[in-house]
């Protein structure tokens, strides 16, 4: 009889508070290349906090504001998943029972789960829900 062997699980490609993508908050520009390849586009631009790059690639963005390390790490990538499987396409029920700490409320209409505090310097990933599904993933640090 054959000896039957564990498929290993694949690495997730949201990790909360971490990484989406293996991009971590404040990866220069260059090791961002490095990981990802030449991004589809960069777009430079100025916004209420100064000078910003972000480089897009298919279905996933970083933005480098002031044009330090990496700022924010968004994704609508239906296959970047969470360890436990949490991602776009996920009921807002399945990231409160799956993300650790996440909590999921509605703010002025808009409805999102998220994991960290809303206070300046701090980390915080969002899981941005319509329609009682994620559309958005994103890891930032808050600004203000």
């Amino acid at each position: 009889m054959p000896v039957m062997e564990a498929v290993p699980a694949a690495p997730a490609s949201i990790v909360p508070q971490r990484s989406i993508r293996g991009v971590r908050l404040g990866m220069t520009r260059e090791t961002v290349r490095a990981r990802l390849g030449r991004p589809a586009s960069v777009v430079h631009g100025r916004n209420d906090f100064g000078v910003f790059t972000t480089y897009r690639y298919r279905r996933l963005t970083v933005t480098f504001q002031s044009n330090a390390g990496a700022s924010s790490v968004d994704t609508t990538n239906r296959t970047d998943r969470t360890i436990r499987g949490v991602g776009v396409g996920s009921t807002d029920d399945a990231v409160a029972a799956r993300v650790a700490g996440a909590r999921c409320v509605t703010e002025s209409g808009f409805r999102h789960c998220y994991v960290g505090r809303w206070l300046p310097g701090r980390v915080v990933t969002d899981f941005l829900v319509r329609r009682g599904h994620v559309t958005r993933v994103v890891l930032a640090r808050v600004v203000d």
